[in-house]
């Protein structure tokens, strides 16, 4: 798997774990849900990407492309 598919999996998992987390613990999860929102909008924009940056460290980038 490629970093770019494994930072879209983790996105995609925190939204919905944070809207869940939102119907049924307490509306105020939605905070988290908007911040992933906005960090993909401004890493579209910006090209940076911290999840990026963190899987890099973990060593989680996935197979060097030639």
């Amino acid at each position: 798997m490629d970093l770019d598919h494994r930072i879209r999996v983790i996105a995609g998992t925190f939204i919905l774990l944070s809207l869940a987390l939102a119907h049924w613990v307490d509306h105020r999860w939605l905070w988290f849900t908007a911040f992933v929102g906005a960090n993909l909008l401004q890493s579209a924009f910006t090209r940076w990407c911290l999840m990026e940056d963190i899987l890099r460290k973990l060593g989680l980038d996935g197979p060097k492309k030639d």
